[in-house]
């Protein structure tokens, strides 16, 4: 019996498993995008008492920094054990212009990384227990994601 996929952080990213979006929120004057939306309740200086409607971020950006860290960060993050180090991606979104962190996908190879190649938004496992298997947001390099759908076909 598979286990079931769920998000292990609610409400901050899409489950669409083949168009997966994070899940954000943009000023309605200013036009000021925010994530994860419990951000939002701060104040923009530029517009303190804006209004700000739901939106879905871009899937697509450029890496902006990457780094591999030797040791494992805090909850909800559940390190295996061992502990193996993993690799975090800072990429900029094409359309909001703003730098979002994310785990490097799973089976990706953090050696093949460039600054600015694009990247993809995928859904990943952070960890499973019985009955689930909870994900979160990845980037993946779009040369993967692409090859991965043309081998799906």
């Amino acid at each position: 019996m598979s286990k079931v996929r769920v998000p292990a952080v609610e409400g901050w990213f899409t489950m669409d498993e083949r168009e997966p979006h994070l899940i954000g929120e943009r000023g309605t004057r200013t036009g000021s995008y925010f994530w994860p939306k419990a951000v939002a309740v701060s104040a923009n200086p530029l517009a303190p008492d804006e209004e700000r409607e739901e939106v879905l971020l871009s899937r697509h950006g450029r890496l902006w920094s990457w780094t591999t860290n030797h040791y494992p960060p805090p909850e909800p993050y559940v390190a295996p054990d061992p502990f193996v180090p993993y690799t975090v991606c800072a990429v900029e979104l094409e359309r909001e212009r703003m730098v979002v962190l994310g785990q490097l996908a799973t089976g990706a190879d953090p050696a093949a990384l460039a600054v600015g190649m694009e990247m993809e938004l995928v859904l990943g496992p952070l960890f499973e227990d019985d009955a689930h298997e909870y994900v979160v947001w990845q980037w993946a390099p779009r040369a993967a994601t692409a090859a991965r759908g043309e081998a799906g076909r």
